[in-house]
């Protein structure tokens, strides 16, 4: 599987980001907060307040960087009345619970200091009640000049009567999520204005909320034009939950949120539902799925805002999660952690999984926080498991034991996942694919022990119950 990243940005395949839900992160500016607002790590609701903002956020690039983090996606942090934001009021400010343009600034140029990309995003389907637009509507009707911006079905519109028929097309029925009509000129240059003014302050992409909805595919391409004019290198990503192909042609997005590769991973690591064989016949079939430039540049994920958190589905089980993490963060593409899981929040489905993040330590799984760092660390030091071409090895359904190999013209990674209650001790390996040479020896850059090749198979392996090794070889290198 060769990569070529021709038309996605060189650096997302390098990276690894780190996904903030803003109003759960951090407090670092108390004045802002809503008058409501909750004490930090009071139980999530659906519309309760906890006074995350941007100024959290600032203050704790430190913890970030010393993740290995290199680009955050923020859930929406435009103007709205929500908790989430997804319901916005004005694109063109910044909440004022989260702060404002100069401090939306002063992050940029805090991450951009730590070679931290800024990623936002893009709600442009669907807007809230309170946008100018509808209000405008509710105002004056059909001689609102906005009339046509909305699907109206029929007149008085009714965004708050319950009681009455939703009369105007919102984002699944729901009356506070007026859908946009795409289809009319001011809507789309609105649009494209919105995207453009955000690039030029100095994000460097977008993630756009449910653009499957927006089904026209001439306006994703203009957007594309418009974004890649002003940054060639931003990037464009897509929250697409199945097949993303119709969107990644090379003329629309760079990649889509990789819900099917979370899919096969909850199934494996988290519920144990397949096995290993199956495991490997999905990863491969998805790999062929995309052009090679696509995969390299995918956002894999393991949770989200709108997904029970991966440690919940594990029924707390820490091993799960580090083997789940250890596959994402050596797989091709962008391993993107979504906020607390390194330190093992926990939360069914919307709203729990959007908990507050814990800053007081003593509630942190340490354990986990260390591995996230080590695997981190290794994906930055080793190129050959950011960029290296993928090879399925080993899918064993009796042993659940999976293996994979990154290889470039340099260096040889070997993945050993063993998903198993029994460890594996003076095992072998077949690898006679990779057509190594007898005596090429190994690291264990986990654990530091050491394997060599003999007869087409890597030797003397010793993994852990539910654990795993990455296994490093510089090509040519002789055994000491």
């Amino acid at each position: 599987m060769p990569h070529d990243t021709s038309w996605t940005p060189e650096w997302v395949k390098h990276a690894v980001f780190y996904q903030i839900f803003p109003d759960r992160f951090a407090n670092g500016e108390p004045s802002r907060s809503p008058e409501n607002v909750e004490p930090w790590g009071s139980p999530p609701t659906f519309h309760n307040f906890m006074g995350g903002d941007l100024k959290g956020v600032i203050d704790h690039l430190d913890y970030l960087q010393q993740l290995g983090v290199t680009a955050i996606y923020f859930n929406p942090i435009f103007q709205a009345t929500s908790n989430h934001k997804y319901n916005t009021f004005d694109y063109f400010q910044i909440d004022p619970h989260f702060g404002d343009l100069s401090r939306l600034q002063e992050l940029l140029r805090e991450c951009h200091s730590r070679n931290i990309k800024v990623i936002l995003d893009g709600v442009f389907n669907h807007c809230g009640r309170g946008f100018y637009a509808f209000h405008d509507v509710l105002e004056n009707g059909q001689f609102s000049p906005y009339y046509k911006w909305f699907n109206i079905e029929s007149l008085p519109v009714f965004p708050y009567d319950e009681s009455r028929p939703a009369n105007y097309r919102s984002w699944w029925g729901i009356r506070s999520l007026p859908q946009f009509n795409i289809w009319h000129p001011p809507v789309r240059e609105y649009i494209l204005s919105v995207g453009r003014y955000w690039i030029e302050q100095g994000i460097d992409g977008w993630r756009l909320d449910v653009p499957n909805e927006i089904a026209d595919h001439d306006f994703w391409r203009e957007f594309r034009r418009m974004v890649k004019d002003i940054n060639p290198e931003a990037y464009i990503v897509g929250e697409i939950w199945q097949d993303g192909s119709p969107w990644l042609d090379g003329t629309q997005f760079d990649a889509v949120m990789n819900y099917v590769l979370r899919d096969i991973c909850v199934e494996f690591f988290a519920k144990g539902s397949i096995g290993a064989d199956e495991f490997g016949r999905r990863i491969d079939a998805l790999l062929q799925h995309y052009a090679p430039e696509v995969t390299s540049a995918q956002l894999n994920l393991l949770g989200s805002h709108d997904t029970p958190r991966f440690l919940t589905l594990a029924h707390g089980d820490l091993a799960r999660l580090k083997l789940a993490w250890l596959f994402v963060s050596t797989y091709p593409g962008a391993p993107c952690m979504y906020y607390g899981d390194e330190i093992g929040l926990s939360g069914e489905g919307d709203p729990h999984c959007r908990g507050c993040f814990p800053w007081d330590e003593t509630q942190w799984q340490h354990e986990l926080l260390d591995f996230v760092r080590r695997t981190t660390a290794l994906r930055h030091e080793y190129p050959v498991l950011r960029t290296g071409d993928y090879r399925t090895l080993h899918a064993d359904n009796s042993t659940n034991v999976y293996a994979f190999a990154r290889t470039d013209a340099d260096s040889v990674a070997i993945v050993l996942i063993n998903n198993h209650y029994h460890a594996l001790t003076h095992a072998a390996l077949p690898i006679d694919s990779l057509q190594l040479p007898d005596g090429l020896e190994f690291e264990d850059l986990l654990s530091g022990r050491r394997a060599h090749v003999q007869g087409g198979r890597l030797n003397d392996l010793w993994v852990g119950v539910r654990s795993g090794a990455v296994l490093y070889a510089q090509r040519g290198k002789p055994a000491d």
